[in-house]
C-alpha cells in the first residue's frame, strides 16, 4: 500500500471554489474559569489530550483534558453566543495522558477511555456529566503501562467494541529507554465483558493509532504511527489487519516507512471517496493519497509539509503533533490545523515553533493562515481539537500545551460559507455508528467523513460531522453504514445538525 499521486488528483471536485473569508479567532482562554496546564518530566513528554463529546446532552461540546502530574479536568460547556466553560466536579485522576469518547455499553451515553501513565480507566457516563470508574466491570487490563495511543471500532457479531492500545516505552526495562518499545494491546470482548488483550508484537512505541475502513470493503484495519525516537532503527510505521491478526508488510504492498511518528489525521481531501491521511512529525509533516488500494505522499508544492516554522528566525525543523482535518471557513474545502512545539529542549528542533492553520485552496493547494488568524501560539503544542463550541456553525480550535495553559479559540471568521452538521446514530449495539461514511453532494461536489474513534495525538471527539457548503443553501446527504447498508440521499437545508437514525435488531 505505497503512494503515488500526481498533483492533478488534488483538485477534482475543488475548481470553481473560491475561498469565502479569510479566518479569524478570537481567544476565549480566559472563559474556561480554570487554569489547566499538562505538566511533567520526561514521563509526560509526550501525552497532553483532549476528548471532545457531549456530557450532558445539550448540543454543546464538553471538554475533558489531560494534566499529567496535574489532575486531569472536566470543562462543562456553558457558552452562550461567546465560548465559556466551567469546571465540573469529577474523580480526581493524574497521571493521565489523554482520553477518546466512546459509548461502550451502547446506552446512548458517551463514556471515556482514559489513557494514562499506569493503569488505564474506563469512565462509565451516566449522564449530567457524570462518571463512574468501570475499569473492572468490563475485565479491562490493569496493568501501569504508559499508554500513548487508542482506536476502537465495532467488529461484526460483538456487542463492545474491539479496543487497540497502544504503549509507549517499557519503563520497568532496566535497558531502556532507547529500543524498549512497549507491547500493544488488541482487546475484544464476549458478551458484556472482555477477554485478556492480544498482543499487538513487536510495538514500536506509538503515538498514534487509527481502525479505518480504508479501502471501503468494510474491512477495518489499524493504523499505527510510532516514535523513531525510541523504536531507533528496527521498527516503522504499521497497518494490522483485524481478520486475520497480523501485520502488513512488504509482500503486500506495505512498503518500510520510519518517521518520528506523532499524529494521525484522516479525512477525504481529493474526493474519491476515500480517506487520505496526514501524519505528523518531527520534520516533515505528511500527507498521503489513498486512492483505495495505495498511499502516496503528495508533492512538497501542496504545501502541506510544514517542515520549519512559518514566522520568526528559527529555522530548525519543527515537531508536529495533534493533527486535524475541518473546514474551517466553511467554503467547502477541508483546511487542516497542526499542533506544534518541541519535546522539551531538543536542539536540533525548533523552540519557538507556532501550530499551522493550512487554509485548503480551490486548486487543492494550502496556504498557511496561522498568523492572519491570530492562534500561532509557540507554546510547546501537544493534543488539540476542532468543534463548533458555541453553536454557530463554525469551528473553534481547543489546544493543550506543555508546561503552558490550555488554549481556546473562537472562529469569529466573517463571512463563512453555509454548513450541515450529520449525526448518525442506529438502535442496538454501536449507537454512534463507528465506521460509517457520511456523504455530502451538493452543486460544488461531494464530501466524505468516516465516523471512526482514535487518530489525532491522544486527543479524540464524538460530535456531530460538520460539512461547509460555502454558497449552497442546500445539499444532498446519505450514511453508508458499517455493514454496507446505504440510506438513500436527503436534500437538508443549510446551517443546522441533522440526526439520520437507522432502525437494527
Amino acid at each position: 500500500m505505497k503512494f503515488h499521486i500526481p498533483i492533478i488528483a488534488l483538485v477534482i471536485c475543488s475548481l470553481g471554489r473560491p475561498a469565502i473569508a479569510e479566518p479569524q479567532f478570537i481567544s476565549r482562554t480566559e472563559a474556561l474559569h480554570h487554569s489547566h496546564i499538562y505538566t511533567g518530566g520526561w514521563e509526560h513528554f509526550v501525552g497532553g489530550g483532549v476528548a471532545i463529546f457531549d456530557c450532558n446532552d445539550d448540543s454543546l461540546p464538553d471538554l475533558f483534558v489531560a494534566g499529567g502530574t496535574n489532575p486531569a479536568t472536566l470543562l462543562v460547556n456553558i457558552s452562550d453566543g461567546d465560548i465559556s466553560f466551567t469546571p465540573a466536579e469529577i474523580t480526581q485522576m493524574i497521571a493521565v495522558t489523554g482520553a477518546y469518547p466512546i459509548d461502550i455499553d451502547s446506552d446512548g451515553i458517551v463514556d471515556l477511555m482514559v489513557l494514562r501513565n499506569g493503569e488505564n480507566q474506563l469512565l462509565r457516563g451516566h449522564g449530567g456529566c457524570t462518571f463512574s470508574d468501570a475499569t473492572q466491570d468490563f475485565n479491562l487490563p490493569s496493568d501501569n503501562r504508559w499508554s500513548t495511543a487508542f482506536s476502537a471500532t465495532w467488529e461484526p457479531d460483538r456487542d463492545l467494541p474491539t479496543l487497540a492500545i497502544g504503549n509507549y516505552v517499557d519503563l520497568t526495562d532496566p535497558n531502556g529507554p532507547f529500543g524498549t518499545c512497549d507491547t500493544n494491546w488488541l482487546i475484544r470482548g464476549e458478551g458484556q465483558t472482555y477477554d485478556p488483550p492480544i498482543a499487538l508484537d513487536p510495538g514500536f512505541c506509538p503515538l498514534s493509532m487509527l481502525i479505518s475502513d480504508w479501502q471501503r470493503t468494510h474491512n477495518p484495519m489499524l493504523r499505527i504511527s510510532n516514535d523513531r525516537q525510541y523504536y531507533v532503527r528496527d521498527g516503522s510505521e504499521q497497518m494490522w489487519t483485524l481478520v486475520p491478526l497480523r501485520a502488513l508488510d512488504a509482500a503486500d504492498g506495505w512498503p518500510l516507512k520510519q518517521i518520528w511518528g506523532m499524529g494521525i489525521a484522516s479525512r477525504d481531501i481529493s474526493g474519491n471517496g476515500m480517506p487520505d491521511v496526514m501524519l505528523t512529525s518531527m520534520g516533515d509533516q505528511v500527507l498521503m493519497r489513498n486512492d483505495g488500494a495505495q498511499f502516496t505522499a503528495v508533492p512538497y508544492a501542496t504545501g502541506t509539509y510544514a517542515q520549519r516554522p512559518f514566522t520568526g528566525d528559527d529555522g530548525r525543523p519543527s515537531t508536529g503533533w495533534h493533527a486535524e482535518f475541518g473546514d474551517i471557513d466553511n467554503d467547502g474545502l477541508a483546511d487542516l490545523f497542526i499542533a506544534k512545539g518541541n519535546v522539551d529542549q531538543m536542539p536540533g528542533l525548533a523552540m519557538q515553533d507556532p501550530n499551522n492553520l493550512l487554509m485548503q485552496n480551490a486548486d487543492g493547494t494550502f496556504a498557511e493562515a496561522a498568523g492572519i488568524a491570530g492562534i500561532a501560539t509557540t507554546d510547546r503544542a501537544r493534543g488539540a481539537g476542532i468543534a463548533d463550541l458555541n453553536d454557530d456553525g463554525k469551528l473553534d480550535i481547543v489546544v493543550v500545551n506543555r508546561r503552558a495553559p490550555l488554549e481556546v479559540w473562537q472562529n469569529t471568521s466573517p463571512d463563512a460559507g453555509n454548513w450541515i452538521a450529520v449525526d448518525p446514530r442506529q438502535s442496538g449495539v454501536n449507537i454512534y455508528a463507528i465506521g460509517a461514511f457520511i456523504e455530502l453532494r451538493s452543486a460544488d461536489g461531494r464530501q466524505t467523513i468516516e465516523r471512526t474513534i482514535g487518530g489525532g495525538h491522544v486527543s479524540g471527539s464524538l460530535i456531530p460531522l460538520h460539512f461547509g457548503i460555502g454558497k449552497n443553501t442546500e445539499a444532498e446527504i446519505r450514511v453508508i453504514w458499517p455493514d454496507g447498508e446505504t440510506t438513500p440521499w436527503e436534500t437538508v437545508t443549510a446551517n443546522q445538525t441533522v440526526t439520520i437514525t437507522r432502525a437494527t435488531n
